[in-house]
C-alpha cells in the first residue's frame, strides 16, 4: 500500500490554503497512495497565534471538514488532516484536532494534541505558549485504516517516547506525525526523532511538514519524511511545497517484529 506525506506553506488565508491541499492530495492520490497526510496547520495559521480561536470550527461541521470530507471522497482517499482549531464547549480555549477520514468522505477518528508547546527556544528571541489558546487533549488514539493500524500524533508529541509506546502497545503499525516544527528545533532533532520513534516501535512513520517562511515570519523547518520500522528514511522532501510517495510493506515489518520482539520484552 502506497502513502504520501503532503508538505506547505501555510498562511491565514483559508480558502487558499485549502486549494494548495486540494492539489496537493489530487497528486497523492494518482501517484497511487490511499492515504495522504497533510501537515499540522495545514489549513491556517495565522498572523497571530489568537487567530485560531476566530476561523475554528464546530466538531463535525464547517468549510474545512467539508472540504476534507468531500476530497476523501471525491478522490478515494483516506486522509490525515494534519490539525485545524475545532471549538470545545465550555472552554475558551480550541482543539488542535488532527482528524482521519476514510475514503468515503466519513471521519474515522479524532486526536486532540496532547502535548503543547510552551518553550522559549536556547539562545534565539524565540518563544511559544500554545496553551495560551489550545487546550490540550487527554487520550491516544489508533485507528484501522486501509494500509494498516494508524496512530495519531502531532509535531510537539514526538519529543514524548511514552505517547508512541502507548501507541504502539495499542497495536499500531504506523505513526503520523503532522508538524510545524522550528527551523532552529528541526535542524538540531528533527531526523532524530522521528527515527529513534520508529526504531523504539518498529514503526513506519509519515511525517509531513509545513516548510518556509510564513506570511507572521515564523519560519519552518520542513524536511517532510517517511521512515520505515528500521529506522531508514524511505522518502523526504527537504524545502518548499511538494508530496513524497511510498509504499509500505507490513508484512516485511511482521517479519522483523517477529525476528527482533524488542516489543514483546518490554517490562515497564
Amino acid at each position: 500500500m502506497k502513502v504520501a506525506a503532503l508538505q506547505m506553506t501555510s498562511g491565514p488565508d483559508v480558502a487558499a490554503n485549502l486549494a494548495i491541499a486540494q492539489s496537493l492530495l489530487a497528486d497523492a492520490a494518482a501517484a497511487g497512495a490511499r492515504l495522504a497526510a497533510l501537515p499540522e496547520n495545514f489549513a491556517f495559521l495565522g498572523l497571530a497565534d489568537a487567530d485560531k480561536r476566530g476561523i475554528a470550527e464546530e466538531d463535525g461541521s464547517g468549510l474545512i471538514q467539508n472540504a476534507l470530507a468531500e476530497a476523501a471522497r471525491r478522490l478515494r482517499l483516506w486522509i490525515v488532516a494534519g490539525t485545524m482549531p475545532l471549538r470545545l464547549p465550555g472552554e475558551g480555549r480550541v482543539a488542535a484536532a488532527c482528524l482521519l477520514f476514510d475514503d468515503q468522505g466519513r471521519r474515522i477518528a479524532r486526536y486532540d494534541k496532547i502535548h503543547l508547546f510552551d518553550v522559549d527556544l536556547p539562545g534565539r528571541q524565540e518563544s511559544y505558549r500554545e496553551s495560551a489558546h489550545i487546550a490540550p487533549g487527554k487520550a491516544p488514539i489508533v485507528a484501522e485504516t486501509a494500509v494498516g493500524r494508524l496512530g495519531l500524533s502531532i509535531c510537539y508529541d514526538v519529543r514524548f517516547p511514552e505517547l508512541y509506546r502507548a501507541l504502539s502497545g495499542a497495536g499500531a503499525q504506523i505513526f503520523s506525525v503532522p508538524s510545524a516544527f522550528t527551523a532552529p528545533t528541526g535542524r538540531a532533532h528533527w531526523e532524530t526523532l522521528l527515527r529513534a520513534r520508529a526504531i523504539e516501535n518498529l514503526c513506519y512513520v509519515i511525517a509531513p511538514a509545513q516548510s518556509g517562511i510564513h506570511p507572521n515570519g515564523r519560519e519552518t523547518y520542513g524536511d517532510t519524511l517517511i521512515v520505515d520500522h528500521w529506522g531508514r528514511v524511505l522518502r523526504r522532501l527537504p524545502r518548499g511545497r511538494g508530496i513524497v510517495v511510498c509504499e509500505l510493506d507490513l508484512e516485511r515489518q511482521a517479519e522483523a517484529r517477529a525476528a527482533f520482539p524488542t516489543l514483546a520484552h518490554r517490562v515497564i
